[in-house]
């Protein structure tokens, strides 16, 4: 029963973007969390460099840099636990839902690191984690692109301090207190976006994902939303700049009128062309009404001459 109730507290608390604290409200949110929970807030540090100098262990259980896992894209880091009862699993099926309803790739325009924050777990649950989500995702790219790691707790701490992630073990459950967020990375290591909670909308993760490939990757469509919409780093989300859809509006209206008054001039000068069959139509009508005319004359001179005579 006490672990339901930790469970289902968690899930309210982290699961959404009120979790996170922006730089300089750590001190008020703390003191406003319980006691357990005043360490597992989620800082945001945007632009932070993460040490890639760090060594984890990949899911075949070989220790490589973190910075090997970096291949010139933008990368999604996604620090969870791997025997996680709930939450962890939520924001991983989250990531993959909202992942397979976008046409870019895992391993192709971006790739996953997904770490576990628990040092005692090892390359065995990565392994299986990671073959549970490769079925799920079910895109052959994803095999070379989607990391499951495990490391000692030095390296977790650097990495966590860097990410601003806070955990915070539980005795009493035997499980972790923590937030629930991915992280959006350049393909240098340095921090671009959150996005909290266990759901994530598919076109704020490819914008995220598309800004921090810095022109790389992504298509017109991308760069035209990156125009109209801007990353709020207080909702983790992307909202519209009513100001550049107003602008953007009125240069379509433009345009849209530009080009019905070129289409309606061109199809006039089709219709009446200077000197084409029309004029010369026209001119054979006058020149048989003038011969009617010219015929005429005649007989109402002579009808004049009569009256006259008369």
């Amino acid at each position: 029963m006490l672990r339901a109730v930790h469970i289902a507290a968690a899930i309210v608390l982290f699961a959404s973007p009120a979790a996170a604290v922006a730089p300089g409200e750590v001190g008020a949110a703390a003191n406003a969390q319980p006691k357990m929970l005043r360490d597992v807030a989620i800082e945001q540090k945007l632009d932070t460099q993460l040490p890639l100098h760090v060594p984890f262990r990949d899911e075949t259980g070989k220790e490589r840099p973190l910075g090997s896992f970096f291949r010139d894209k933008p990368v999604i880091l996604a620090l969870v636990y791997y025997e996680c009862p709930m939450l962890c699993t939520l924001v991983l099926n989250g990531l993959t839902s909202a992942l397979k309803t976008i046409s870019l790739s895992v391993g192709q325009e971006f790739d996953i690191i997904t770490v576990s924050f628990d040092p005692e777990e090892g390359p065995e649950l990565a392994a299986a984690k990671k073959q549970n989500y490769l079925e799920r995702y079910r895109r052959m790219s994803a095999e070379s692109g989607w990391h499951f790691l495990t490391g000692e707790a030095s390296s977790i701490d650097q990495l966590t301090e860097a990410v601003g992630f806070g955990y915070e073990y539980d005795p009493e459950i035997d499980e972790f207190a923590h937030g629930a967020a991915i992280v959006v990375l350049t393909p240098e290591g340095r921090i671009a976006r959150y996005f909290y909670g266990v759901e994530y909308p598919p076109r704020d993760l490819r914008l995220g994902i598309v800004e921090a490939g810095q022109g790389t990757i992504g298509n017109a469509v991308d760069q035209l939303l990156l125009y109209c919409y801007r990353y709020d780093p207080a909702t983790g989300a992307y909202t519209p700049i009513v100001m550049n859809i107003v602008r953007l509006g009125g240069a379509v209206t433009v345009i849209a009128l530009a080009v019905s008054i070129l289409v309606m001039w061109r199809r006039d000068r089709r219709g009446n062309p200077p000197g084409g069959r029309a004029s010369h139509g026209a001119s054979g009508l006058s020149g048989s009404g003038g011969r009617r005319t010219l015929a005429a004359e005649p007989s109402l001179a002579g009808a004049m001459k009569s009256g006259q005579s008369q």
